[in-house]
């Protein structure tokens, strides 16, 4: 690793989908995306590092109710919230996270205060007491907009268009079983770090678990980071987030280690995306459902991938060291 500054790099995603609701949409989760990236993009400028960035970027993300994460998160069937987390590290090649975890505001501060334990991933009961003994106050994630949703589907009537439903909050079709946040920050020390963090698929059997939870979701090495979304199932089925990272840490452009992961995903029928950046610098990203909410920060400029169409599965910026 290089010993000089490098120049920060910022990539986050907020889940992925069929398609936003109109312009409006689009417009309303720019709005979010960009105001989380300015601040987490700050943060590294003024000597974060690249886990204390993906921290908060994660925070901030969770806190916003346009993402199915934290506040906001969707009711598994029997009308419970029950979220997931995870932390990876990739210098100290450390990962902490918590399953199924409820009555917390950001999932992703129990990931962090596990990375220093010897017992680093804790599922529901687990949670529950670690959030006792940190004495963090309780709080319900739940929305107005959420709790609907859920009463409708238990219904069996339920269609987004119809129940009225959609509006500012439901900005993407079939948001639910697709909705994580990530966040994958590179810092001006060269190093990398990677956090990812749901509240399930909706109206999911009491009990399962996300791939956000597990390195299929959310991996880091010194060379590489990868935070996934989509349909866990399909994440987990194809191991996509190390898979991707591996390849980087073998030799590979991490775009070109995008490209042969998802071509294989595609190949496969999946449906996912992801989010990456490698110690150069490059940042890329891969999809191969109809839309990606994600943006980044080159330390140039800011972009995102709300309206990247088309056939494409891969696309990114090359880095400063590449």
């Amino acid at each position: 690793m290089s010993t000089e500054p490098v120049q920060p790099k910022l990539i986050i995603h907020g889940g992925a989908g069929s398609s936003l609701k109109g312009k409006g949409g689009v417009d309303a989760v720019r709005k979010s995306l960009y105001t989380v990236i300015e601040e987490v993009y700050a943060l590294l400028l003024a000597g974060a590092t690249a886990k204390e960035a993906v921290v908060r970027g994660c925070q901030l993300l969770e806190d916003d109710p346009h993402f199915n994460a934290g506040t906001g998160s969707v009711l598994q069937s029997d009308g419970q919230i029950r979220m997931s987390a995870s932390l990876m590290d990739g210098a100290a090649q450390r990962f902490s996270g918590v399953i199924n975890v409820s009555r917390v505001r950001n999932p992703i501060e129990l990931a962090l205060t596990l990375q220093d334990s010897d017992d680093r991933i804790l599922s529901d009961h687990g949670a529950a007491e670690l959030l006792r003994e940190l004495q963090i106050p309780t709080y319900d994630p739940l929305t107005e907009i959420r709790l609907r949703e859920w009463m409708l589907e238990r219904a069996g009537n339920f269609t987004r268009e119809m129940a009225d439903v959609v509006a500012e909050h439901e900005l993407i079709e079939d948001n639910a079983g697709r909705g994580t946040i990530g966040v994958v920050a590179l810092d001006s020390q060269g190093q990398i770090a990677v956090g990812t963090s749901t509240g399930g698929k909706g109206f999911e059997r009491i009990g399962r678990v996300s791939d956000s939870a597990m390195p299929a979701g959310n991996y880091a090495l010194p060379q590489a980071a990868v935070s996934c979304t989509g349909i866990g199932e399909d994440i987990i089925d194809e191991c996509l987030a190390p898979r991707i990272v591996i390849r980087v840490a073998d030799g590979l452009p991490i775009q070109e280690a995008f490209r042969r992961s998802f071509e294989e995903s595609h190949q496969n029928g999946r449906d996912l995306g992801a989010i990456g950046i490698d110690q150069t610098g490059a940042i890329a990203w891969g999809k191969t459902s109809e839309v990606l909410l994600a943006a980044y920060h080159t330390g140039e400029k800011v972009g995102d991938t709300l309206e990247w169409q088309g056939e494409q599965l891969v696309a990114g910026i090359a880095g400063d060291r590449s």
